[in-house]
């Protein structure tokens, strides 16, 4: 069973940078990844997504600020995030799915979900 395992959260400061990492446990199977979040009170929202290929799609508010990308050798998923903002607070998953049309999709519900990681951006 496919086991998605985030890592690279923490607290950071407005304007700083963090490089999220999920790894890809039990499975050889290039799938389909994305990063979403969610902060209290709040709807879970996408992020960034990317195909097998590498076509990437983001979330306005973030693009040119963050970058998906993959290692499909290792299986591990990355999200660089830099000049952060207060609004970028949230908990961080990472999410999987084997059908080929949920390639860059920021909305639907993924197969497979990591635990996630919290990033906590502070003034």
């Amino acid at each position: 069973q496919v086991q998605l395992m985030e890592s690279g959260g923490g607290s950071v400061q407005a304007g700083g940078s963090l490089r999220l990492s999920c790894r890809v446990i039990g499975s050889r199977t290039t799938y389909c990844m994305a990063w979403f979040r969610q902060s209290p009170g709040t709807e879970r929202q996408g992020v960034a997504a990317i195909g097998h290929g590498g076509s990437t799609n983001y979330l306005e508010s973030v693009k040119g600020r963050f970058t998906i990308s993959r290692d499909n050798a290792k299986n591990i998923l990355y999200l660089d995030m830099n000049s952060l903002k207060l609004d970028d607070t949230a908990m961080y998953y990472c999410a999987a799915d084997i059908r080929d049309w949920m390639c860059g999709e920021l909305q639907g519900n993924y197969d497979h979900w990591g635990q996630g990681t919290q990033v906590t951006v502070s003034s």
